[in-house]
């Protein structure tokens, strides 16, 4: 008799390296739940179908890095914005851009899709909250009254309520009908990450970095309940479709909460760190976490979950006894919100818009979106998502089923180990039903379309560009070729002093590269910093900044001077990667640094504590260095600005 397969609660679905440089922003489809899209520091939104390895589709056209992407209910419209404070929508079946929005001063920090309307409304470093018309490519109100940055947008259910959070410590409700502002929800005591509508009745969870969940009610304008404890600041929550629960995405944990009165009903075990976001398909809880450029996505079966009734016991840390609570027989009913069978109709405007606001829009926004392009890197996949929703000959309509759970303790038959199904999908179970073939469809052939034009990420020439272009026309018939050294003879000529650059710095990288090749790290380094050539250092801390383990205490002593000399110069690139540079040493560190220094002298001779705390003395000095610098950079504007004001935090202990 086989012996049954024991499954786990929770697991790990796949880690993906999702852009070139760091990830700053995801986002999950919450309809499918299978849906990702990834905005990074090199200026890309990608898009990913959960548990397969391939990119589906790059969207390019920002110029700084993306800050914010969101998902529209049907997950047809793409959303993201930039560290320019600008926005651009995609229109994911055609692959091509519909709208560049331009207006907010700083960062966009928070989007969000009208659950009807063709409405987008923004939050930004700036303050302001804006309401955009995706049609009309115009911005048709601004909400004002936060006074720091706005981190969180939702739309109600209804699409006549807009709720924003921010680092001012509130979370503010905005009436989109009349134009103002409706309640202002103070109590937290740190930045406000996240706010939630629940799905049915007019309550509206937030989460901060003051560690608590509040419930709001949005009849009487006054909290319902609070949720103290949490391990760690709340990023994350999610109420369940049915509106029985509140999921909070804890640090390495899921919590499961009711209110009234306020309980945990089970709390799950998660190794997913951070999560940023969170859906609900198939009875499956979906979790996405990022660090640097790798995206990890985890998967919680909630028929093992606890979703209401007993008090469960926190395993992480034992708070106090919720249990203990009057518990109420029975939740007041409140008001459900009227959901309209159409459209909704288009927020009043207060104030009439401009003639600019009304003009079509400018030659420049027209070359913006040409510029903006949808790069296919994996045709087959992009078709099964996106094409087929049109088709009116694909009946029944697919449905994307449960990721399927590891063995528990390798507790798997052997019947199933010898002999996989080779029909099976490694991915997703299959379930033991007779598919009936699919009747032949009725409707009219349409028009062979052009296929796709697929880029290869590996070609020996540019595209569209030929080198014969650009070299003088050959007189002689004879010679219809030119070797590749009269070519390149050719080329060179006017640009004597850049081959001399690029010729001697060629040089200066291969002398690095054959110290590299030794193993020894703080060597080669030390090699990049005497030949005096910042872009040599620059191409180095690239390829150490990829791998923070390669950073060693010495290290930092031969880079720190390096940093100082890269974020004072003119070149944006070598500023980008001193700031990257400093970040990752204030991290690992700055706490070993200040704990050294501040430690009792040792009884005795320690030759090697001796050596640890001169380097962190060392560093120390040139960090209080730095920082003065730091401070007077960071109220610049725009992508350095943002550094800066990161770095002045993380260098706080120093003051």
């Amino acid at each position: 008799m086989a012996t049954p397969v024991v499954t786990k609660t929770a697991w790990k679905l796949q880690e993906i390296v999702a852009h070139a440089s760091n990830v700053s922003s995801l986002v999950l489809g919450k309809a499918s739940g299978r849906l990702l899209a990834t905005g990074g520091d090199d200026c890309r939104v990608n898009l990913w179908s959960i548990n397969k390895p391939n990119c589906i589709m790059s969207l390019t056209g920002h110029t700084s890095p993306v800050e914010s992407v969101r998902l529209n209910t049907p997950e047809e419209l793409i959303v993201a914005g930039s560290q320019s404070g600008s926005i651009r929508v995609w229109d994911l079946e055609a692959a091509k851009i519909l709208r560049t929005l331009m207006g907010h001063k700083a960062n966009i920090c928070s989007l969000d899709f009208h659950p009807y309307g063709e409405f987008v409304a923004s939050g930004s470093q700036d303050t302001n909250i804006k309401l955009w018309d995706i049609r009309r490519k115009g911005c048709v109100f601004r909400y004002r009254g936060h006074t720091q940055a706005v981190r969180c947008l939702r739309f109600s259910p209804d699409g006549k309520w807009l709720a924003s959070a921010a680092d001012d410590h509130t979370v503010k409700l905005w009436d989109l009908t009349a134009g103002k502002m409706m309640s202002e929800f103070p109590g937290h005591t740190g930045p406000v990450n996240v706010v939630e509508f629940h799905p049915n009745e007019y309550l509206l969870a937030s989460g901060s970095s003051d560690r608590t969940i509040r419930f709001w009610d949005l009849e009487r304008f006054q909290v319902v309940s609070c949720i103290e404890g949490e391990p760690g600041p709340v990023r994350s929550v999610l109420f369940n479709p049915d509106g029985c629960c509140l999921y909070s995405g804890c640090q390495d944990s899921l919590r499961v909460y009711g209110w009234e009165p306020e309980r945990c009903f089970d709390v799950v075990l998660v190794s997913w760190g951070k999560v940023a976001d969170l859906a609900v398909c198939n009875d499956q809880l979906i979790g996405v976490a990022f660090s640097q450029s790798n995206v990890s996505s985890y998967v919680v079966d909630l028929t093992r979950v606890t979703r209401t009734g007993t008090v469960a016991q926190d395993p992480v840390q034992d708070s106090r006894p919720l249990a203990q609570q009057p518990a109420h027989p029975s939740a007041p009913l409140r008001r459900i919100y009227e959901r309209p069978g159409t459209a909704c109709s288009k927020p009043q405007r207060v104030k009439q818009n401009s003639e600019s606001e009304r003009r079509s829009p400018s030659s420049e926004d027209d070359r913006d979106e040409r510029e903006s392009r949808a790069e296919i890197q994996n045709a087959e996949e992009y078709n099964e998502i996106f094409q087929p929703k049109n088709s009116i000959s694909r009946t029944p309509p697919r449905r994307s089923e449960p990721f399927p759970a590891p063995p528990e303790d390798d507790m798997v038959s052997a019947k199933e180990v010898a002999k996989p199904s080779p029909a099976t999908d490694s991915q997703f179970p299959v379930p033991n039903l007779e598919v009936p073939p699919r009747p032949p469809a009725v409707t009219p052939t349409p028009a062979p379309k052009a296929e796709l034009a697929i880029i290869p990420a590996t070609r020996n020439e540019p595209i569209g560009l030929k080198a014969s272009d650009f070299l003088p026309a050959v007189k002689i018939p004879q010679q219809a070729e030119l070797v590749d050294e009269d070519a390149m003879s050719q080329i060179r000529k006017g640009h004597d002093t850049m081959c001399v650059v690029l010729t001697s710095r060629h040089k200066n990288l291969d002398t690095v590269r054959a110290v590299w090749t030794t193993g020894d790290i703080k060597t080669s380094v030390d090699s990049a910093v005497a030949i005096n050539d910042l872009s040599v250092v620059v191409d180095l801390l690239n390829i150490v900044n990829q791998k923070a383990s390669l950073w060693k205490l010495d290290l930092c002593t031969t880079v720190l001077p390096q940093i100082e000399k890269l974020l004072q110069s003119k070149y944006e690139s070598y500023v980008q990667t001193g700031c990257t540079s400093l970040k990752l040493i204030l991290q690992r560190f700055l706490p070993l640094i200040t704990d050294i220094l501040a430690a009792p002298p040792s009884v005795g001779v320690d030759i090697s504590r001796e050596e640890r705390l001169h380097k962190c003395r060392l560093c120390y000095k040139q960090l209080k260095s730095i920082s003065g610098l730091v401070k007077s950079k960071s109220g610049l504007s725009g992508r350095h600005g943002s550094a800066f004001r990161e770095l002045h935090l993380l260098m706080a202990s120093l003051d």
